[in-house]
């Protein structure tokens, strides 16, 4: 049968193409919302809002910081090694002096918060003059080493040991009594003496006078020093 243009018939066959390109289209849209984007960014900034000039100098930029960051990570551990050298005596693996009365100050200020005293411990060794000048300073170099060794060994990490100069040392025993100082202190210096100090074949014997001051609220760390440097010379003259 002849379709004339006037008839309904086919006026929809003519509509049937506009209604085949208007679902075409309402596709394409759809498969364009599904499709994946492109979310790769630089500096939280979308790519495509970038052009390829800005892109470079960004990425440029983002490596120099990261060059940064990681040479100063570096400084910073260096800067850790040098202040932990910096606090160590010279040729044994103790506490400096200026470490040391550090160290003294940190427990007077526990005391003067807590109201939680500490101890601190002076020695001096006997017998090192005696090592010194009749096996020379090699001999002097070794017993050293080994009373700091045992020093450290004998003491709580949260201690500290130091070398006050010549052969004297400094114990701190945190948040320790007095009657406890003065057994800790018997006992460190018991071990000194039973230690033979080994030397070219020879065992080197050392003894050591020690004197005890509690660290208090109120007290000075020079106060402090002097105090247990006295008590450790009356012993060592009682000793005599």
């Amino acid at each position: 049968m002849r379709i004339r243009p006037g008839d309904p018939v086919g006026a929809a066959a003519r509509r049937e193409p506009a209604g085949r390109a208007k679902d075409a289209s309402t596709a394409s849209a759809a498969s364009q919302a599904s499709a994946p984007r492109d979310t790769a960014s630089i500096m939280g900034v979308p790519e495509s809002e970038l052009t390829p000039n800005v892109q470079r100098a960004l990425l440029t930029l983002m490596g120099e910081v990261d060059q940064m960051r990681r040479e100063t990570e570096s400084l910073r551990a260096k800067i850790r090694d040098l202040e932990t050298l910096a606090d160590r005596d010279v040729f044994l693996p103790v506490l400096n002096r200026r470490a040391f009365l550090r160290e003294v100050s940190k427990a007077l200020s526990l005391a003067e918060r807590h109201d939680a005293p500490s101890a601190l411990v002076y020695f001096d060794l006997n017998g090192f003059k005696q090592i010194n000048d009749t096996h020379g300073h090699a001999a002097g170099d070794a017993a050293l080493e080994k009373v700091a060794e045992l020093l450290v060994a004998h003491v709580r990490e949260t201690d500290a040991v130091g070398r006050l100069g010549g052969d004297e040392f400094g114990v701190v025993l945190t948040l320790t009594a007095a009657s406890a100082a003065e057994h800790k202190a018997a006992e460190l210096a018991q071990a000194i003496a039973d230690t033979p100090i080994l030397h070219e074949g020879e065992a080197l014997r050392l003894g050591a006078a020690w004197g005890v001051r509690t660290l208090e609220r109120g007290l000075a760390v020079e106060t402090a020093m002097a105090e247990a440097d006295k008590a450790m010379y009356a012993r060592k003259i009682r000793a005599a």
